[in-house]
């Protein structure tokens, strides 16, 4: 079980504003939050029952990469993603007397998709992936914050843009139609990104074809080393799970 006692000294002012800054330097943003609920957020509040508020930490864009690309490739480990992750958020939830809660830890794993639909109103494409009606699926939600003040943090109301797309670009652009309406055949998507990992064009060097097919949020696209850096960390962590279950 983690450990999610309280820091010390209740009642402290979370510095809204600090935070933001604070996470701006690593290339880092706040993405939405919410007021806990003891329906909705009974896991939360069995561990953390001083828990007020829920805030969503995560990136946009190659803005992670510019910031701190350096420093994650840096990082021994077979995860320098999640290292650095935790390295960098703990102190940062500490300065505000909250407590981080990650995506990677796990079984059993924190909900952050759902989190992240009642944050900002996001929904999954058709490829799985959670789209936002300005960054498309160039996003990631990294951490969560709990906070024991109450915070203003308004649900933001969003278009869903698959619901207008009509041709659905991310369901025909695989080289090996890994994705359908129903479902996605990972096994097949490795294969394919293994197969083809010295072709300069392949899903391996530029990042997922069926990704880039998507037009919202193109500006936001990932740039190809930080692409690079996703795809082989997805297919490393793949490879190892075969092994592990074989």
């Amino acid at each position: 079980m983690l450990d999610l006692r309280p820091a010390p000294r209740p009642g402290a002012r979370v510095p809204h504003a600090d935070l933001n800054g604070a996470l701006a330097r690593y290339g880092l943003r706040l993405r939405g939050g919410f007021a806990t609920d003891g329906e909705q957020d009974r896991d939360i509040l069995a561990q953390a029952p001083w828990a007020r508020t829920l805030i969503l930490v995560g990136n946009v864009g190659s803005e992670l990469w510019d910031r701190s690309g350096a420093a994650i490739a840096a990082l021994p480990g077979a995860d320098p993603l999640d290292g650095w992750t935790r390295q960098t958020i703990d102190p940062i939830a500490r300065s505000v007397e909250g407590t981080a809660l990650y995506p990677f830890d796990g079984p059993p794993y924190w909900p952050f998709q759902r989190w992240a639909q009642r944050a900002e109103g996001v929904r999954s494409s058709p490829i799985g992936i959670q789209i936002h009606p300005e960054y498309g699926l160039w996003h990631a939600y990294r951490a969560a914050i709990l906070l024991r003040t109450p915070i203003d943090a308004p649900r933001a109301e969003q278009a869903h843009p698959c619901d207008s797309c009509v041709d659905r670009p991310c369901l025909t652009h695989c080289p090996v139609s890994a994705f359908s309406k129903d479902s996605y055949h990972v096994d097949r998507c490795v294969d394919h990104v293994v197969a083809t990992q010295h072709d300069p064009g392949s899903c391996s060097n530029v990042g997922c074809l069926a990704r880039l097919a998507c037009p919202i949020g193109a500006q936001w696209r990932y740039q190809p080393d930080h692409a690079r850096f996703h795809m082989t960390a997805f297919v490393t962590a793949r490879l190892r799970a075969r092994v592990r279950d074989s």
